[in-house]
């Protein structure tokens, strides 16, 4: 898929709130929001501290649900799914990439991009297979063996990345992906993601950094959990 091969709807949001109860108090996180990405898209969701962009990253990767409205996740209405439901829907259907890595400190970088098969239920010799693609794709082959702490943090993220993607999901969701990271490394993570887009990968990042957003094709701003803009930009980074 190129740049512009943008497809099917891959998430459609209507009328999307989540409410919290803090002390007796209702706190609107995310406040009637309406949101559609196509399959291929490159979307930055941006926002300061407190504007809801956490809460909805939150609900677009099935780790909450909405108090109110409806989330169609690849044509499937996700919104009222329990805890069960929404956990085999995000192992199928999302790759996520953390700050903080995310990595399980004991095991190989190997042992950690499998992760998501062995919840799958893969078999092993496919399961190594998708594991050797994966670090392949973010240049990783060489330390398939090294634990994360045997690797620099831009080398962890890209295992981070290779987890995300070795299911083959429908969307990769990156939260801050660049916040651990020097400004090289970040470079060099966005031009990963940036890459995996351009092979047809829909990616989806959150940040409060304005350089990372401009890589993306998409700027999306939360103010007081509604959408504040939402524009197209001409071509990433």
């Amino acid at each position: 898929m190129t740049d512009s091969g943008v497809g099917n709807t891959i998430i459609e949001v209507t009328d999307l709130h989540r409410i919290y109860k803090v002390g007796g108090q209702e706190v609107p996180a995310v406040q009637g929001i309406d949101l559609k990405v196509l399959q291929g898209e490159y979307v930055a969701i941006m926002g300061t501290s407190g504007s809801g962009k956490s809460t909805l990253m939150n609900m677009l990767g099935c780790l909450d649900t909405p108090t109110m409205g409806k989330y169609q996740l690849n044509g499937t209405e996700v919104s009222s799914f329990t805890d069960d439901q929404l956990a085999a829907i995000r192992n199928r259907e999302i790759g996520f990439v953390f700050q903080t890595f995310n990595l399980l400190s004991r095991s190989t970088a190997a042992q950690n991009v499998e992760l998501p098969l062995v919840y799958a239920g893969v078999k092993g010799e496919q399961r190594r297979q998708r594991v050797d693609a994966a670090m392949e794709a973010v240049g990783l082959t060489d330390r398939s063996t090294h634990k994360p702490n045997e690797l620099s943090g831009g080398q962890r993220q890209r295992v981070a990345i290779a987890r995300a993607l070795v299911n083959n999901p429908s969307l990769i969701l990156a939260d801050e992906p660049t916040g651990n990271l020097d400004s090289s490394t970040s470079e060099e993570i966005m031009d990963i993601l940036q890459e995996l887009n351009e092979q047809g990968h829909t990616v989806i990042i959150v940040t409060h950094e304005a350089d990372i957003a401009a890589h993306c094709r998409r700027i999306i701003r939360l103010h007081d959990g509604r959408i504040a803009s939402d524009e197209v930009v001409a071509s990433g980074h």
